[in-house]
């Protein structure tokens, strides 16, 4: 239970700080950059609203009051799913990409400062692989559910 605790701990506490310093340097809450980041990851940059709630672990009804923000900012927009008419694509706008762009410095300084520097490259191969076996990876599929079948072609940046 002590590992369970740390764990617990130790990821409320980091995500505190890095929410902070994106929240003082870019007003862009630590929630909407994860979800610009997996869209940019994204074949086209585009994740079905589903799969970007499983991707950024938010309810669907969280992720939709999300994006509904992001999409008044102009960071992303919605699209109808060509394959599914039923299913809609949550999409990184140019405007979307800016601004990941301006506020990963920002984001990938702190995640230095407040976890890797505190462990050896020999911890960190060890703590990936170690937490790694908790984590289910990821299905490879496109944005409409269908494997490398996109809309297009690569990933957004």
């Amino acid at each position: 239970m002590r590992a369970w605790r740390g764990l617990l701990r130790a990821h409320a506490q980091v995500t505190r700080v890095l929410e902070a310093e994106l929240e003082e340097a870019h007003k862009l809450p630590l929630a909407s950059y994860d979800v610009l980041v997996q869209l940019a990851e994204a074949p086209n940059g585009a994740l079905r609203m589903s799969e970007l709630a499983d991707a950024v672990l938010l309810s669907r009804s969280g992720l939709t009051r999300l994006v509904d923000r992001l999409v008044r900012e102009g960071l992303v927009e919605r699209q109808s799913c060509p394959s599914d008419l039923r299913g809609t694509l949550a999409v990184l706008t140019p405007a979307g990409l800016a601004r990941l762009r301006a506020a990963s410095g920002t984001h990938l300084r702190g995640v230095a400062r407040h976890v890797l520097s505190r462990y050896s490259p020999t911890e960190l191969e060890l703590l990936g692989d170690l937490l790694g076996r908790l984590a289910t990876p990821a299905e490879a599929t496109g944005a409409c559910g269908q494997e490398d079948r996109a809309i297009g072609g690569g990933p957004a940046a």
